[in-house]
């Protein structure tokens, strides 16, 4: 999964400072969370990929199926953050989009503060059962334009409905430190020490450069919004349609939140489906196609879209070799994106902005010229 993750959302100093935040509770302990929470009676339990939460897909005897979310230790510590979190899915999903939503408590609420001892002395995680959607993630897909340019639509479709959500905290994703929002790439000089002896090092500091002269003189004239934050190829479920295609069935895992701008949500969705392409560079048309569908861009949010989509490639590779430090049963997982990342950063490197561009603006053109 593509900086997927679904809940990668801690800062890395956050987790630094607190190593044993993923939660590592049995399926007994799920079991009895599931009875005593939502008074339901699990008859299959599976645990599902995660970064530093914990996930499970649970079948219920009473018939259903659901996903039970325990959000990691640190950030169950901000719990307004996880009402909006959780309210901006329900948001979406009453506005037509396909997100989840939550199971409320016996208590109603929408999530509960567990204490527990995972093996490494009792913390405090919120539960939270999620509604399961149905479909596959778009990585088992094949990634054909027309579904680039579904996908790029519903990425500026959300963002536009997240920026009309009203919630009391909703200043909780603010999060000026949030190490993977894409205006916070400066902070990735301090960790490029874990590519010492990688050429790719170089790259990486360049590209950080380039954000700190190029994009950042810009920045004023881009226009704001709530991102999602990691809409990539595990984050997004589909199903086929009647035209031998796919549709869009799902939208997962709105633990990156964040306040940025929509030019952040485009770069990260052409990053992210870029990874599952056989060939990356002819992603961008499609999707751009697909998000200016809904929402056209200004001139200077054109002019940042190339090196915003390579900071986030830089992102992919950097971080997680910090988390494989802090999770190294977890590299596998961790890799995902990472591994993608180091051959697309450089390609996409030596291309260069005119060329990148050329092959994204242009071949966006021809695709809505043929939609016409």
């Amino acid at each position: 999964m593509c900086c997927s993750t679904p809940g990668k959302h801690t800062t890395l100093t956050a987790i630094m400072a607190e190593k044993h935040t993923k939660p590592n509770f049995n399926q007994p302990q799920v079991d009895e969370l599931v009875k005593r929470l939502f008074k339901l009676t699990p008859a299959e339990i599976c645990s599902l990929p995660s970064y530093d939460d914990q996930n499970f897909y649970v079948a219920v005897a009473e018939g259903g199926e659901y996903v039970l979310k325990i959000v990691n230790s640190e950030d169950s510590k901000n719990v307004g953050m996880i009402e909006v979190q959780t309210y901006a899915m329900t948001f979406l999903h009453q506005n037509g989009l396909p997100a989840q939503t939550a199971l409320p408590t016996t208590s109603g609420k929408l999530m509960s503060l567990e204490e527990m001892d995972c093996g490494y002395g009792s913390q405090k995680y919120l539960v939270r059962l999620l509604t399961y959607l149905p479909g596959t993630t778009i990585s088992q897909s094949t990634l054909t334009p027309q579904l680039l340019y579904e996908t790029g639509k519903t990425a500026a479709r959300m963002d536009l409905i997240l920026q009309e959500i009203d919630h009391p905290h909703l200043n909780a994703i603010q999060r000026e430190n949030f190490i993977w929002s894409l205006s916070n790439t400066p902070l990735l000089e301090r960790y490029t020490h874990l590519l010492d002896g990688d050429p790719l090092q170089e790259v990486v500091k360049s590209v950080i450069h380039k954000y700190k002269t190029f994009v950042v003189p810009k920045q004023s004239n881009f226009r704001k919004c709530i991102n999602h934050g990691d809409f990539n190829d595990l984050n997004i479920l589909v199903q086929p349609d009647e035209n031998d295609g796919y549709k869009i069935s799902g939208i997962l895992d709105f633990g990156d939140m964040n306040s940025g701008y929509y030019i952040h949500e485009l770069a990260i969705t052409i990053m992210c489906m870029m990874t599952e392409h056989p060939n990356p560079i002819e992603v961008g048309g499609p999707v751009l196609a697909g998000w200016e569908s809904v929402l056209p861009l200004n001139e200077a949010e054109k002019d940042c879209l190339y090196p915003l989509v390579l900071c986030r490639f830089c992102q992919s590779l950097v971080l997680p070799r910090q988390f494989m430090l802090l999770y190294p049963e977890n590299v596998e997982y961790l890799m995902l994106c990472s591994r993608r990342s180091v051959d697309l950063l450089p390609m996409m490197w030596e291309l260069g902005k005119e060329q990148v561009e050329k092959v994204w603006f242009e071949s966006a053109a021809q695709f809505v010229d043929r939609k016409r």
